[in-house]
């Protein structure tokens, strides 16, 4: 009867799913039931044929398998490395922690911590990662100091002595900062800071509070003979006098609040220029001078020979 409706004999065996060429839980060839040469003829590929290009004799995994190292960043790089870039990774996370701690301590009330490791977080902070306000409190500056400053110079081959005009030094700080890309921390810092050590050491007569007024008095001498050097005044400066001028910020246009603008003038007393304000350029040039004018006068060397001589 096979041979009656198929045309086939009786000795050709079945297929266990007529027409279907694969199975969704079982491979060809795992069952007897289905050769080997059906699953090939599924795929499209003939028998005794693989799906390589022709002439490709390359062996290894097929691009795409699981043996390839999958992904990108760390996970593409070796062991070694990676265990480098983890450490790398560690130690910049510490320091910015650590940063980040320092400079909140700074910024933060008087704690238990800032007393004990305050010299630390000093050490850490200044002078680079100084910070101008503080946590909690803020207090924005509400005037504006500059810090001035005139000389009295020995006119050279002349009688008598001359007054300068008054040198405002923080507009020249400001004009050096003014549209800089990297301003220096001199121009921004060393000016500003010195007067704030003055201020904060002196009464309001002038008056040192103890060795620290005293330090920063010769402090200021020194910064301002430092920048009198950059002016052409010609002659020696025999002595100086600083001033600060203070001007309130004006209060804004939609505020009815009046302040008044007008600068106000603290004068300090005239200081006597010694060696030790001087450059150390000024102290030698001086010392050149003193040694040309022992050399053309002997009894300046000598006292004693033009009694002698006498």
């Amino acid at each position: 009867m096979d041979a009656d409706h198929g045309g086939g004999t009786g000795n050709e065996k079945k297929l266990a799913w007529p027409g279907v060429t694969d199975r969704p839980d079982q491979a060809a060839g795992d069952d007897p039931a289905i050769p080997d040469v059906i699953s090939e003829a599924g795929s499209g590929i003939p028998p005794g044929q693989t799906d390589a290009a022709p002439g490709d004799t390359a062996s290894g995994p097929v691009p795409g398998s699981a043996g390839r190292r999958q992904g990108g960043g760390m996970a593409a790089l070796s062991l070694p490395y990676q265990i480098a870039a983890a450490l790398a990774l560690s130690v910049i996370g510490l320091l910015a922690c650590a940063h980040v701690a320092m400079i909140f301590l700074h910024v933060a009330p008087s704690n238990t911590l800032t007393k004990q490791h305050g010299e630390v977080v000093d050490d850490w902070v200044f002078p680079e990662f100084e910070q101008n306000w503080k946590l909690f409190a803020p207090n924005p500056l509400q005037q504006n100091i500059s810090v001035h400053v005139r000389a009295e110079l020995a006119d050279n081959g002349a009688d008598g002595s001359r007054i300068t005009r008054w040198m405002n030094l923080s507009r020249d700080d400001g004009e050096s900062i003014r549209g800089s890309l990297l301003p220096s921390h001199v121009d921004q810092n060393e000016l500003r800071r010195a007067w704030d050590f003055y201020s904060g050491s002196h009464d309001s007569e002038s008056r040192p509070n103890g060795l620290r007024g005293e330090l920063s008095e010769r402090y200021i001498r020194r910064i301002v003979m430092l920048r009198l050097a950059e002016y052409g005044y010609g002659g020696t400066v025999e002595r100086i006098q600083v001033r600060s001028s203070v001007r309130s910020v004006g209060a804004p246009t939609w505020s009815d609040e009046k302040i008044s603008t007008r600068p106000e003038y603290k004068e300090l007393p005239w200081w006597t220029v010694t060696p030790s304000d001087l450059p150390a350029a000024d102290v030698a040039d001086q010392a050149s001078q003193a040694g040309k004018a022992e050399a053309g006068n002997p009894q300046a060397r000598n006292p004693q020979a033009g009694k002698a001589e006498g």
